[in-house]
Order: structure tokens, then C-alpha cells, then sequence
């Protein structure tokens, strides 16, 4: 049992704290979001991150086309930067997770892992619906089936010929709500080649909190190992701590991937507060007290520019530097939280590749 990092196979117990959910290189400028009148100069799209807007842009990050765009050459040195400081701060392995209609940078990834040392795992599978080409919506099982058998055995079809690139899981996997048929193609495609694979997966879910049990029941019936599956996002879309409970009894990991993310102003669903660090924290510690401590991991989701410490965000060291310690003063061991960022990514992530 190994994981398929881009630079190849590696040993499950190499890895160190790992970061289960992030992205490098994306597009979003699809999920756009106009601000309010009053602040529309200060998010124009030719304003890049400064002083004098950095506080609007935080509260209003999806109005900034520039903040959107984490695939221009700047952006790219800054994720660099990030990354080596990750490593430095005791980083070891971070997961990729831009998929399909999210134009992913392959390239990029193996060119981060090679640089930094830090080990990288990158996704196949399919994003959104609404970020598709009509041709991909019209790719049956099969097709699906056997585009993410072949960048998980082969490599992946992105590349512009300087590396061959092995995908290691498959996701991040999107739906939304209610779930579409395309969507419900690819979950099913990726259930089956899990089973036939034995391979981590990890599913972007509906902003409704019945979508992570629909998300889950259509994978398990497709042949997907619930062991092997992570639902993202849970912290936005399962608020109910009892309902979270009632979830975690299916198996899945529970993902908590938005640590960073401090504004309760949620613009991608404006009817929930996103829930801060801390609140995070505590559903993490009710899991953990409920014994579902081998079912946690962690991430950022960083995808949007001022998230970056080149931009004056938090980076990919923020769980380390900022987010583990407390843990500690909430009542958790050091084998728990080692458990949680170590021993549950490595164990996710391992199959017979």
C-alpha cells in the first residue's frame, strides 16, 4: 500500500502533516459575485490586493476578478513561497484538488513538489456541472469510468509533455443542490472505479445539508468503500451538530477544510454564517469525544488569492502555527491531533497503486 504523489510512489508513513484539501492553480471567475455599489471601485477588476482594499476584499472575496484568478504568474510565485514556508513551519504533504473544469495545472503541481519538498497529491475527476463543456456533460459512465482509471494508472491528459504525472485519488468531485444528472454520472463513475481501484476519494457537496447523505448513498451504491471517501466542506454545509453526528455514523471522513476562513458573511450562500476557526475546532473535539477521532482531517480550501501570505492571508501553515496548538488547550493529546493531520491523510490517501 503506497500513495501516488506526482513525483511518484511513496511510503504512507512519509508524508507527515498533510493537508487534505487545496488548490494551486485554478480558475473561478465563473462564481463571480457583484459587491455592494458603495465598494465597486475599491473591487474593480483591474484593482489588485493592497491596504487600502484588502479589508473589503476579505469580506467580499468573490467580487474581486483579481482576487479569482489564482493562475497568472504572480500568483504562482506566491503559492511557491507559500509552500516552502509550509515545509519550513514542519508542512510534509498537501492534496491537490482542482479537477476537471477547474483548469488544472498538473505541470505546476509536479513543479511545486519538486522545489519545495513538500509531497503533492493531485485529483482527477469532475468539478460542477456548470463549469463543464457540453461534450463532457454528454460523457457517459463508462467514459467517466475510464478517464479517471487512466490518470490514476497512466497519467494525467492536461500535461504540456514535461512530465508524466500519476493522479493519486479522485476529486474533488462536485455537486451541487439539488444534485444534476451529470452530477450524479461522475459520483457514480467514481464509486465504481474506487471499487475497482481502491483509492481515496473526496466530494464537493451542495450547500443544503441533506447533500452529503444523497452525495454518500449514490457512491456507497455504485460499489464505493465509505473508508476510502472524505466529504469536504462540512463545516459550511452541515451545521447541526447532532445531524453531523447522525452523518459521521455513515463512515465517510468528515472534512473541516475552510480553517482561515474567519468571515461569517458567507457570499456563496448568503442564508448561512460561515462558522469561524474556533467553531470549527469544538465540532472537531465533540467528534473526537464521540470516538470518531480516525474520521477527521483538515484543511484550508485555499482558492482565491488573498488566502495566500504573499496577499496578507493565512496560507497553508495556518493549521500548524495557528490552529493545532489550541487544540491542545481544548483537551485533545498530541496522539489525537497527530491522528487527525498524520495517520488519517496517510491512511486515506494509501491503496495498492
Amino acid at each position: 500500500m503506497q500513495v501516488q504523489t506526482v513525483l511518484g510512489l511513496r511510503e504512507p508513513q512519509s508524508l507527515g502533516i498533510t493537508l487534505t484539501h487545496e488548490h494551486f492553480q485554478l480558475d473561478y471567475h465563473k462564481f463571480y459575485s457583484d459587491p455592494p455599489q458603495q465598494l465597486e471601485s475599491y473591487l474593480a477588476e483591474k484593482e489588485h490586493i493592497k491596504l487600502s482594499n484588502v479589508g473589503f476584499i476579505r469580506q467580499y472575496p468573490y467580487s474581486s476578478y483579481f482576487n479569482l484568478n489564482l493562475q497568472d504568474e504572480e500568483s504562482r510565485s506566491k503559492v511557491l513561497e507559500d509552500v516552502e514556508l509550509f515545509k519550513k513551519w514542519g508542512g510534509g504533504c498537501i492534496v491537490e484538488n482542482t479537477s476537471h473544469g477547474l483548469k488544472r495545472d498538473l505541470d505546476f503541481c509536479y513543479e511545486v513538489s519538486e522545489k519545495t519538498g513538500v509531497h503533492v497529491v493531485c485529483g482527477t475527476g469532475h468539478y460542477l456541472s456548470n463549469v463543464q463543456t457540453d461534450s463532457t456533460h454528454a460523457m457517459s459512465i463508462e467514459a467517466l469510468s475510464d478517464l479517471y482509471t487512466k490518470e490514476i494508472l497512466i497519467g494525467g491528459t492536461d500535461l504540456k509533455g514535461k512530465h508524466v504525472v500519476k493522479c493519486g485519488f479522485i476529486g474533488e468531485v462536485g455537486s451541487g443542490w439539488p444534485i444534476n444528472d451529470f452530477e450524479k454520472k461522475s459520483i457514480r463513475a467514481t464509486g465504481e472505479v474506487q471499487d475497482a481501484l481502491g483509492c481515496g476519494v473526496s466530494f464537493h457537496p451542495g450547500r443544503n445539508p441533506d447533500a452529503p447523505f444523497e452525495i454518500t448513498r449514490l457512491y456507497l451504491e455504485a460499489g464505493g468503500k465509505a473508508e476510502k471517501c472524505v466529504m469536504s466542506h462540512l463545516d459550511r454545509t452541515i451545521m447541526d451538530i447532532d445531524q453531523l453526528l447522525e452523518f459521521a455514523k455513515l463512515g465517510t471522513y468528515c472534512q473541516f477544510d475552510l480553517f482561515g476562513s474567519e468571515c461569517s458573511y458567507y457570499q456563496l450562500n448568503t442564508e448561512t454564517d460561515m462558522p469561524s476557526d474556533a467553531q470549527r475546532m469544538d465540532k472537531i473535539v465533540r467528534l473526537v469525544h464521540e470516538r470518531y477521532e480516525n474520521r477527521i482531517l483538515m484543511s484550508h480550501d485555499i482558492h482565491t488569492k488573498h488566502r495566500l501570505i504573499g496577499y496578507g492571508g493565512h496560507g497553508y501553515s495556518h493549521i500548524i502555527n495557528n490552529v493545532l496548538p489550541r487544540f491542545i488547550t481544548k483537551g485533545l493529546t498530541d496522539e489525537q491531533v497527530d491522528r487527525i493531520v498524520v495517520k488519517n491523510p496517510a491512511n486515506w490517501l494509501q491503496f495498492n497503486a
